[in-house]
């Protein structure tokens, strides 16, 4: 790139000293908590003053853990803020070699970016030579995360340095590539649960960042090797190695929301080169050169080729190759691993869930002791519920009463009215029917509503009532109502079989990740410096090979586990076919099995329920039945006093009858038929 834009880089809180309980004399050049602060470059001469110090000191007196003159030593722990003391001058040694370290990474954050490197031997140093129990912030696992952040940092000053003197492109991509390959071991440090614990909130924003300049170096990379072909007139090569740069670099971008402004103006300018010479390679060889773009997959194994001798000289690095290269593998494999696990969704856990069959669920087992305790729980449901049957009914009865009386009292005023042949006149009728009749309807509507909910509650009583009896019995009528499998010897032969290759797949996973583990462990430690320092430079090339072959066992190992991934998941797929027909049976059984269990639970659930709503409904209807017994009282009162009022009118009507007039004697008449002599008198003037 015709300019080098920065990414921000992390710095390490420094750890502050407590007591050192030795002399004033050593008070006087012990750096105290704000020592290193007020200027850097002093700090680090101090610190490696004072640690020379240390050394000599701990060479003339017996100060370790357990010799005569030790003494206690107090440092405050970073994560927690806790002083931790140890009777040990190598804790103070260990705890000043830390902080030369912290400090080594303030100065590589600052803008002359000279110290990471220095910042990671201090770690590794500390790491390698000390014991890991003297405080959480100077555990392995921590050692090895700010190691490789270190490592990744310095490689990345490394790289500012290379592009701004111009280096050759293959270089460049070679450094970019080894920036990315220490931060993905700085980030599986980070996804660690144990190392992301101790953190805290700092691991999420670390992880961002470095996982952004994952990708954001790897773009680099891919750009310089973009460069390298176009030397090399290597132009189908171009397109891709620019295409994949681009690709990364979008993959960065999204990483990076919320990261600083100087973050996302550095991605931008990457973004204006990167586009730039991808769109131009495109055009170029779509309409001039026209050679066949590769995939990119093809051309990784070209990688190693750009390196100069100088670069594959490099113990760490042919280590790390080594590491990336198995790493690759297990990744593939492991992700092929995850993709048919998925998709045959088994559980190793629960594909057979028989012994869950042998025993009443603890949720169940909970409700049958709560009723053990209250055995009437049953009679008290009934009894209430009769109770209010019978309050029911009589509310019933007393409303149908009243409703009958106004009734018969209506067709009584039919009755009168049809004899007059006129409404009888309203005054003088007695008062209160109205209201009666009023007061009736209301509660005929209360009552049908009512009567609703009470046909429903009874309802749900038979719905709950034999499961309640059922969980207050004896508990083997609990279990024999519970459904069970029936599986025959066949299928109980595939399951098993199921099993075995389901426990094969794991142990294969295990042995995986056991494997990697012990190659990354001795990877990390491995230290040939006396042995460079004794060979010539000539044979140097050769001891690296030498010391290569230590890993070849374990790399056998891991061979033969990948390897037999493909047996292990065929003989799991023929499995899984023959357990087609068990697992739908098992399914099934479940389904029922669970329904059952809910449905006692819901029962349970529903008693307080009905009991509740049980004694509402008595209150309400015991309130009722009062109010429909006064209002039938008055029913019969108002009745009566219609009827007498309706007697009263009569008679009335009788009085105002005017007397026959006389009238001059006739001779008399022959005598008719009935039919022509107006018919016999009539039976209500007979009355009358």
């Amino acid at each position: 790139m015709e300019a080098v834009p920065r990414m921000p880089m992390i710095w390490l809180d420094l750890k502050e000293a407590g007591e050192f309980a030795f002399n004033a004399a050593v008070k006087k050049v012990r750096p105290g908590p704000g020592q290193g602060r007020r200027g850097p470059g002093g700090g680090c001469s101090t610190l490696r003053k004072y640690l020379g110090q240390l050394h000599f000191l701990q060479s003339r007196i017996p100060m370790g853990n357990g010799q005569d003159a030790a003494v206690p030593v107090t440092w405050t722990e970073i994560f927690s803020g806790k002083a931790v003391t140890h009777e040990d001058i190598k804790y103070e040694q260990a705890c000043v070699l830390y902080n030369l370290g912290a400090l080594h990474s303030m100065l590589g954050a600052m803008d002359k970016r000279v110290s990471e490197e220095c910042a990671a031997g201090a770690f590794t140093y500390l790491r390698d030579h000390f014991p890991h129990s003297y405080s959480v912030d100077m555990s392995h696992q921590i050692l090895s995360l700010n190691i490789n952040l270190m490592l990744g940092q310095a490689q990345e000053c490394l790289l500012e340095k290379s592009m701004l003197d111009n280096r050759k492109s293959f270089l460049v991509a070679r450094i970019s590539a080894q920036v990315v390959d220490y931060y993905k071991e700085a980030c599986r440090a980070l996804e660690n649960s144990e190392t992301a614990s101790l953190l805290g909130k700092i691991q999420k924003d670390w992880k961002k960042l470095v996982q952004m300049k994952i990708y954001y170096f790897a773009a680099v990379a891919h750009l310089h090797m973009g460069k390298q072909a176009e030397e090399q007139q290597k132009f189908g090569e171009r397109v891709i190695y620019f295409q994949s740069a681009l690709d990364k670099l979008n993959e960065a971008i999204k990483l990076a929301k919320g990261q600083p402004e100087a973050v996302q103006e550095a991605l931008r300018f990457t973004m204006d080169v990167i586009g730039g010479k991808y769109n131009s390679a495109k055009k170029d060889n779509d309409f001039i050169y026209h050679e066949a773009v590769p995939a990119l997959d093809t051309l990784q194994s070209d990688f190693s080729a750009l390196t100069p001798c100088s670069v594959l000289s490099c113990p760490s690095e042919e280590k790390a190759k080594l590491l990336r290269d198995v790493m690759a593998k297990i990744e593939a494999k492991n992700e092929v691993l995850d993709q048919f696990m998925d998709s045959m969704q088994l559980d190793p856990d629960t594909v057979d869930n028989l012994d869950m069959y042998e025993h009443i669920p603890p949720v169940l087992m909970e409700k049958c002791a709560a009723l053990s305790v209250r055995p009437d729980t049953v009679r008290n449901l009934v009894q209430s519920m009769q109770v209010l049957s019978g309050v029911f009914t009589d509310v019933e009865a007393s409303l149908k009463e009243i409703r009958d009386l106004l009734e018969e009292d209506e067709a009584q005023e039919r009755k009168l009215q049809e004899l007059l042949g006129r409404v009888p006149p309203a005054p003088g009728s007695p008062p209160g029917l109205a209201e009666v009749s009023k007061e009736c309807s209301k509660y005929l509507e209360l009552h049908e509503k009512a009567s609703f909910t009470n046909t429903e509650l009874h309802r749900a009583m038979n719905l709950h009532l034999g499961n309640l009896r059922l969980l207050g019995g004896p508990l083997e009528q609990v279990r024999a109502a519970l459904p069970t499998p029936s599986l025959s010897e066949d299928d109980k032969q595939v399951l098993q079989n199921l099993k075995r290759i389901l426990a094969k797949v794991q142990e294969m996973r295990d042995q995986r990740m056991s494997l990697e583990q012990q190659l990354r462990e001795m990877i990390q430690k491995d230290d040939i410096t006396t042995s460079l320092v004794t060979t010539d430079r000539s044979e140097m090339k050769k001891l690296f090979e030498e010391q290569l072959k230590k890993y070849d066992q374990l790399k056998v190992y891991l061979e033969q586990n990948l390897a037999a991934q493909e047996n292990v998941l065929k003989a799991l797929t023929d499995a899984n076919v023959k357990y087609a027909a068990v697992r739908k049976a098992l399914a099934e059984v479940e389904h029922k099995w669970n329904t059952t269990v809910q449905t006692l639970v819901a029962s349970y659930e529903a008693y307080e329920d009905l009991m509740k709503k049980s004694q509402e409904g008595k209150d309400f209807y015991t309130d009722l039945e009062g109010k429909a017994a006064k209002l039938l009282e008055r029913a019969r009162a108002a009745c009566q006093a219609s009827e007498a009022h309706r007697q009263q009118l009569l008679e009335r009507e009788l009085k105002k009858q005017p007397p026959p007039r006389p009238t001059a004697p006739k001779p008399p008449l022959q005598k008719k038929p009935p039919d022509e002599a107006g018919g016999p008198e009539p039976a209500e003037l007979g009355s009358l």
